[in-house]
């Protein structure tokens, strides 16, 4: 029935990822501005990205990464399937919301490494400053892409994928669908 739904989003994914959001959204408010706020959620967002890896290698079967990591062939034909407007619904995360993860996960961990870097042993060295803002600009561009493919998915597949993050709930899978 269409009104049914299944749990996929355990309650530490959800915190895990809303709290990603509010310490990046600082992050990037506070940078040159209020440096102690600044660095307070540049190492929580370490920390959180440390509990995801564990996570994604004991947690439950959607937190996962064995659960949503794809070939690259994959991804590259799920995304050609959604350019014709024909991917798949997946009750997981789907290939790119998969390769988004992992995107977001590495390029976070290259930032606060990058920060640190720059807070501890290496201050005043140039380059590891300007790649701490150019890692900070490659993931606000990830970012706007990722909220761009939960926005095309919502809509291509008449859920709200906002609010299965907050209720861990989503539509019970039809036999088109990938569980």
């Amino acid at each position: 029935m269409m009104n049914d739904t299944v749990k996929v989003w355990d309650p530490l994914v959800r915190v895990f990822h809303w709290t990603l959001v509010l310490c990046f959204a600082v992050s990037w408010a506070s940078a040159d501005e209020w440096q102690d706020l600044h660095e307070i959620a540049g190492y929580t967002v370490a920390a959180l990205v440390t509990f995801r890896v564990f996570w994604g290698l004991f947690g439950p079967r959607y937190a996962r990464f064995s659960q949503f990591a794809r070939h690259p062939r994959i991804v590259a034909g799920y995304l050609a399937d959604m350019l014709k407007g024909r991917e798949l619904r997946y009750l997981g995360h789907n290939p790119a919301g998969g390769m988004m993860v992992f995107a977001l996960l590495l390029g976070l961990a290259a930032l606060t490494l990058t920060g640190w870097l720059y807070t501890d042993l290496l201050w005043g060295e140039e380059w590891v400053e300007e790649s701490h803002e150019w890692l900070s600009n490659v993931l606000l561009a990830l970012v706007v892409l990722h909220v761009a493919g939960v926005i095309l998915a919502s809509l291509r597949h008449h859920e709200s994928l906002v609010k299965s993050m907050i209720t861990g709930r989503k539509r019970a899978p039809d036999d088109a669908d990938v569980s």
